[in-house]
């Protein structure tokens, strides 16, 4: 006899829908498992057989053959289990078909019948409903999260049992929609931050129009502080940032099961001493690194000298297209990566140079090599370079407080709801609105010319700090972008003009 049950599977952090055929044959009795499959998915025999005896059903004494359909996609993990053993038992006609036909079963197995969740849930569940089924059986621990999906009916089992009892008319309940992180206290707030007013204006600048940012100063003078500060004045997740990010994040496995979506933007800080497979994503199966699990979020990477610098080159791809694509001899995996980068560095291998009391030791062989363990393009990319001078004994003992995150997130919401009417955020401005939308005064085309011709900026750099000058407007609230705002943010590309002096 024969048996199709619908699943999902994953292929790194994409799912997709899964038939699972199951065909009771001719021949000595044995399990076959074809479609595909990975490691853990091909030891479902070993899950299934037992999780069956162990219910009490009768095995069957003939060849067991499972397809996983399509069978040229890539499937890993074990959230086809549950359908497995389902398809084993209406093939051999100890369970009606007639509930399963409009729905679908995820799950692992255990070895007593107990359905365990797997990574992935809401990616799995969601993969199901727009392959337009409505009704999913779902592991206990993992339905809150499938129940996220509008329009999905989702019935939680905790064993194989109550998944048979479904099948046979049984009424179960429908699992709701887990509710929503709870906001934690934000203890990292910008009035905490002494002085540093540019550093300042440019994490506001950076907020309002998602650019990159790169701090350089001696130890101590605040870099790591004003970076943790960042989320802070950064707008919330809306309801589909915040699914795309809750999404990413289960199927990942960095979130315990069953929970509601993710409510603040992610915070990623890497050690310098990261992989690129780390940083980067790969593995097989694919599995994401920092820039994916930091979509949408913060990527703070800070030594940004000490990341080796072959490691740096490979984020400036995925810093222009928002992705990162891994190829395998299984499969191609595509994983999202669009966070906002802050890299923090010392200004030389010593650290002081620069600073008003103490002397850089470097040499000009050691100075020489610093400079250029960040390359060209990549700095290129880094549209505000901020460097952050060490506070005097004055700015260190001031009782008043700068602005709170608070406040300045307001200005970056008000700033981003400008962009939102133009369809993009300004660093990611096309080539073919630029010129439409951050139009200069004759007074900023005569700047822009001197930054080229004189300053000997590249193109995309120039560019660059034009869109830079764009969310300055739009913080101003001004329509046109005026020589005074592109002058601003061709200062935070100084850095980069004096340190090709060096060389």
């Amino acid at each position: 006899m024969l048996a199709r049950i619908r699943t999902a599977a994953l292929w790194g952090l994409e799912a997709f829908p899964v038939e699972c055929e199951v065909d009771i044959g001719q021949g000595l009795p044995g399990f076959i498992l074809v479609g595909h499959a990975d490691a853990t998915a091909r030891e479902a025999r070993d899950r299934v057989w037992p999780a069956l005896r162990n219910s009490s059903f009768p095995l069957p004494d003939r060849r067991v053959t499972v397809n996983l359909a399509p069978a040229e996609r890539r499937k890993e993990g074990a959230s086809a289990d549950l359908a497995m053993a389902l398809g084993v038992l209406v093939a051999t006609a100890q369970i009606p078909a007639d509930r399963i036909a409009n729905a679908a079963a995820l799950g692992e197995l255990a070895l007593d019948g107990a359905v365990r969740g797997t990574r992935g849930m809401l990616a799995l569940a969601e993969a199901l409903w727009r392959g337009g089924l409505t009704t999913v059986l779902c592991p206990t621990d993992g339905a809150r999260e499938a129940a996220l999906i509008d329009g999905l009916t989702v019935h939680p089992v905790s064993s194989l049992l109550e998944a048979v009892a479904w099948m046979r008319g049984e009424a179960l309940p429908r699992a709701e929609p887990a509710p929503p992180d709870p906001e934690r206290e934000r203890s990292a707030d910008l009035a905490e931050v002494r002085g540093q007013a540019m550093a300042r204006r440019a994490l506001e600048i950076a907020a309002a129009g998602g650019h990159h940012v790169l701090l350089i100063g001696p130890p101590g003078s605040g870099k790591s502080m004003l970076a943790s500060r960042l989320p802070g004045v950064l707008p919330p997740l809306d309801q589909e940032e915040a699914v795309v990010v809750t999404r990413l994040h289960s199927a990942a496995g960095t979130r315990r099961p069953g929970s509601g979506l993710m409510r603040e933007r992610p915070f990623r800080a890497p050690h310098h001493s990261v992989t690129r497979a780390g940083l980067i994503g790969g593995g097989t199966p694919p599995r994401p690194g920092e820039l994916s699990l930091a979509h949408l979020g913060v990527l703070f990477l800070d030594e940004f000298a000490e990341y080796p610098r072959g490691l740096l080159d490979a984020l400036r791809e995925p810093l222009e297209t928002g992705r990162v694509w891994l190829s395998r001899a299984s499969g191609i995996a595509c994983f999202p990566a669009r966070p906002l980068v802050i890299g923090a560095m010392n200004p030389c291998k010593c650290g002081w140079r620069g600073h008003p009391k103490r002397g850089c030791r470097c040499t000009p062989t050691e100075l020489q090599q610093h400079t250029t363990r960040v390359s060209g393009p990549i700095l290129d990319r880094l549209d505000l370079q901020v460097e952050v001078s060490p506070l005097t004994s004055a700015e260190l003992l001031e009782a008043r407080c700068g602005e709170p995150s608070a406040v300045v997130r307001e200005r970056v919401i008000a700033a981003r709801a400008c962009q939102a009417a133009r369809g993009w955020l300004n660093a990611r401005l096309p080539a073919a609105a630029l010129r439409r939308v951050c139009s200069l005064d004759p007074q900023g085309n005569r700047l822009f010319s001197d930054a080229v011709d004189r300053g000997g900026m590249s193109a995309r750099g120039v560019l660059r700090a034009v869109r830079v000058a764009r969310t300055i407007a739009d913080l101003a609230g001004e329509e046109q972008i005026s020589a005074v705002r592109l002058a601003e943010a061709l200062q935070y590309r100084a850095y980069e003009a004096r340190r090709f002096a060096l060389r």
